[in-house]
């Protein structure tokens, strides 16, 4: 009976939770760091927590506007994406990269988000069960996980009125409607006008520094 597979029955089972702006604020403001970062991380760019915990300040361009998402980590191990679409250009508000900025300090390569304990990728399983649900509990929320900050951010794109085929680059997903294909690859600049928008909402302006970014080399 296991390989019979009923017709519809892959469907989601329960809406995605999608957070408001003000309760992502709420959440962030409990979380300490790294956590805290990660989160942001998620939400302002819509990245899987995979693709997160094995993120590379190589691959990441904050005077460009943007970052490569190359690998992905499951279990502690870092390997390839999820799928080809996976592996693409994400852009980075200048919001966003102050942020990012905060937490680089001296370095230069290496993980993002590298664990203290074992000098490795963190797991994401042991962050969601002892820091997000416990946070979000706090602050009246049940549920929560790593992919409500994905589902959320694609409601905001919807929200901003961000068209479909720059939603699906934003997203990297690789399956969509032939519809929604036609419209190609979206510009760096399309994508960045988009995402923008979103940081927007979940950062609020006052967190937003004026000075310029400093040259990664």
């Amino acid at each position: 009976m296991e390989l019979v597979k009923l017709k519809g029955s892959s469907k989601r089972s329960k809406k995605p939770q999608i957070l408001t702006p003000e309760k992502f604020q709420e959440l962030v403001s409990i979380l300490r760091e790294p956590y805290k970062t990660m989160v942001i991380v998620a939400m302002c760019t819509g990245m899987r927590v995979s693709e997160i915990l094995a993120l590379r300040w190589e691959d990441i361009a904050l005077e460009a506007g943007s970052m490569m998402v190359l690998q992905g980590v499951v279990n502690g191990r870092i390997g390839k994406v999820k799928t080809e679409a996976s592996n693409d250009e994400v852009p980075i508000d200048p919001a966003f990269a102050q942020i990012l900025l905060s937490q680089k300090g001296d370095q230069t390569t290496g993980l993002v988000f590298q664990s203290p304990v074992t000098g490795g990728c963190f797991y994401a399983g042991m962050i969601q069960q002892k820091v997000l649900i416990p946070a979000a509990r706090k602050i009246g929320l049940s549920g929560i996980g790593w992919h409500t900050f994905r589902h959320t951010y694609r409601s905001f794109l919807d929200e901003t009125g961000a068209p479909i085929g720059v939603q699906q680059k934003l997203m990297r997903h690789s399956n969509v409607a032939t519809t929604m294909n036609v419209y190609g690859n979206a510009s760096l600049p399309s994508k960045q006008k988009a995402n923008s928008k979103v940081v927007q909402m979940v950062i609020p302006q006052n967190d937003a520094k004026s000075e310029p970014l400093e040259a990664t080399g």
